[in-house]
């Protein structure tokens, strides 16, 4: 059995739900901190020289799993592993999040969109070889172009990549 551990946790202005941004157009530019525990900051060295990071946390809230889910820039439901629905067979989340800066075990970041009090269970900087032209966006491509959704950040943008659901 696998059992996951938390290395720290999510300094968020969000304390509900529903104050996470969600749905069509929404965007996660929210300031906040990772704050790791102590016997972790050795991990973190070098980690100042990458630009963003991916985050990987537990939506400890959610409870059950569900395997449709309905997102809020769809007008159908999709399989529970096309989404980022938080009621999963194994609550893992993961969010890109831009790195302003290390402070010892914090890091302060941008673009958070989970709960204040999160346990955070990895952190890896973001790299991507995939080239634009070779992304696909499946069914979330198709509420883009019919208006549901808002598309992805024009090239050049420095806002961190949105999530079509939130926790």
């Amino acid at each position: 059995m696998l059992t996951l551990h938390p290395i720290g946790t999510v300094r968020s202005p969000y304390t509900d739900r529903a104050q996470v941004p969600k749905g069509p157009g929404a965007r996660h530019e929210a300031d906040g901190v990772l704050e790791l525990l102590p016997e972790f900051e050795a991990g973190l060295t070098d980690i100042e020289g990458f630009s963003h990071l991916y985050v990987l946390w537990i939506f400890d809230r959610a409870e059950g799993y569900d395997l449709m889910a309905q997102p809020p820039t769809s007008d159908r439901p999709h399989g529970v592993f096309a989404t980022r629905a938080p009621r999963r067979p194994n609550p893992i989340g993961l969010t890109v999040v831009e790195l302003l800066g290390r402070d010892g075990p914090r890091l302060r970041v941008r673009g958070l969109d989970m709960l204040d009090g999160t346990p955070i269970v990895d952190i890896k900087p973001y790299l991507s070889n995939i080239s634009v032209e070779h992304l696909r966006r499946g069914w979330l491509a198709e509420a883009e172009r019919n208006g549901f959704a808002q598309g992805p950040p024009a090239a050049g943008s420095t806002t961190t990549p949105t999530a079509e659901e939130s926790p």
